[in-house]
């Protein structure tokens, strides 16, 4: 039967929630914490280290904890601009990707300082299939494009093995989306070939046997083609970690796999605010709000809703407020502050009704919440080891070892 870990893909160490809630699952039997240097820009690794210090030392060994590299984001990719680091895709603007040896020794040596920490557990390259997604877009034929993946990925390998033998690291994989997509898909990664070149790498080094331990993907009861290279791992003797098991991509859309209540409060915050933007200076904050009110059950899913957050309605209330003396802004940005909470919750209420509408009939059986059934569906996978799930919440923690105490 698997069990849970603690993923920290929206972690940071700013906010006091998350650190309890790290704090709760490791109380409550976590023994696998999942990151990355690009988590929060680095922030989900000071996380741990911070949580880790509370524990006494048979804790912390007990805990393993698995980092990745690859992302050129963030701090990094200023750090890229001022010295370029080497073997660069330039993906998109604020996205940038490597496994050299030299990046890797980088982003390792800064990962070690973050988590404060002498030695990782397990170090994985994350994605590597941005080699694949850099030669499509280039339109360059899928065999000389998996040649130099492969290529990148054995360097990467070779650098991997010899910080086993210096210590810096106990392992290492891959964590991979396209391990998951069909064996007939373009960005399809195959990965029958990666223990060989792992046994390549450990030869070159002159490790007595590679060190590649561990492979990362998103399997859930939507997504199922992982499924395959689960099992062909368990096969070689590898770990299986799946992640995404709320966060489905299913007929080319995302569904959120959770069921959320209605919240109590929403209209009694979104009439207060509509009642303070009733005027001529603050007409338009008056027009959105009303719109957000009318469009809350249209959004594909709350991942929608959260980039829209960003990228439109923040900067809305913001050009909005530009000419509001300092006395009356701070009231305000506590009414809108205090809708956004609600307006999200209900904007999760209103997607899990429509994901319960559209999954109906690949939920017939499902007589619980989303979550625990989609959760059920994993437990029961002998192929995976460790399925990731983001624990924002003290709640959320509890929620899941609830679930889990039932299997």
């Amino acid at each position: 039967m698997s069990n849970f870990a603690f993923g920290t893909y929206r972690i940071t160490n700013k906010n006091p929630q998350h650190i309890q809630a790290l704090k709760e699952a490791i109380n409550s039997g976590v023994k696998l914490i999942d990151t990355s240097s690009n988590y929060m820009d680095g922030d989900a690794e000071l996380a741990i280290a911070e949580v880790m210090k509370t524990f006494d030392d048979d804790i912390r060994k007990s805990v393993e904890i698995v980092t990745k590299f690859g992302y050129i984001q963030g701090s990094n990719l200023l750090l890229h601009k001022d010295e370029p680091f080497e073997d660069v895709i330039e993906y998109t603007s604020d996205c940038f990707y490597s496994i050299s040896g030299s990046f890797m020794r980088d982003q390792l040596s800064r990962s070690l300082a973050r988590l404060e920490l002498s030695t990782i557990d397990c170090y994985l390259i994350h994605n590597p299939e941005y080699y694949i997604y850099d030669g499509l877009n280039k339109n360059e034929p899928i065999d000389e494009i998996l040649d130099r993946m492969y290529d990148r990925i054995y360097d990467a390998f070779v650098a991997l093995e010899e910080e086993v033998k210096k210590g810096t690291i106990k392992s290492y994989g891959i964590s991979s989306n396209s391990f998951s997509k069909p064996s007939n898909h373009p960005e399809f990664l195959p990965y029958e070939d990666l223990i060989t070149l792992a046994d390549r790498a450990a030869k070159y080094v002159k490790n007595t046997k590679h060190n590649f331990t561990t492979i990362e993907l998103p399997i859930n009861i939507l997504e199922t083609d992982g499924l395959k290279c689960a099992s062909w791992a368990k096969q070689n003797g590898l770990r299986v970690l799946s992640n995404r098991p709320f966060n489905a991509q299913y007929n080319d859309m995302m569904f959120r796999l959770a069921d959320y209540d209605e919240s109590v409060n929403y209209y009694h915050y979104l009439n207060e605010l509509l009642e303070v933007s009733d005027n001529k200076e603050l007409k338009t904050l008056f027009n959105l709000v009303r719109q957000l009110d009318e469009n809350k059950h249209k959004y594909g899913w709350i991942g929608d809703y959260e980039s829209f957050l960003y990228a439109q309605i923040i900067p809305h209330i913001k050009k909005t407020l530009e000419h509001i003396d300092e006395q009356h802004l701070e009231v305000l940005l506590r009414y809108i502050d205090m809708f956004l909470v609600e307006y999200k919750k209900m904007v999760a209420y209103e997607c899990s009704k429509s994901t319960r509408i559209q999954l109906k009939n690949e939920f017939l059986e499902c007589d619980r919440s989303l979550q625990e059934c989609a959760l059920k569906f994993l437990i029961q996978i002998q192929n995976i080891d460790y399925i990731l799930i983001g624990m924002r919440k003290s709640s959320y923690v509890q929620d899941v070892v609830d679930i889990f105490s039932t299997y």
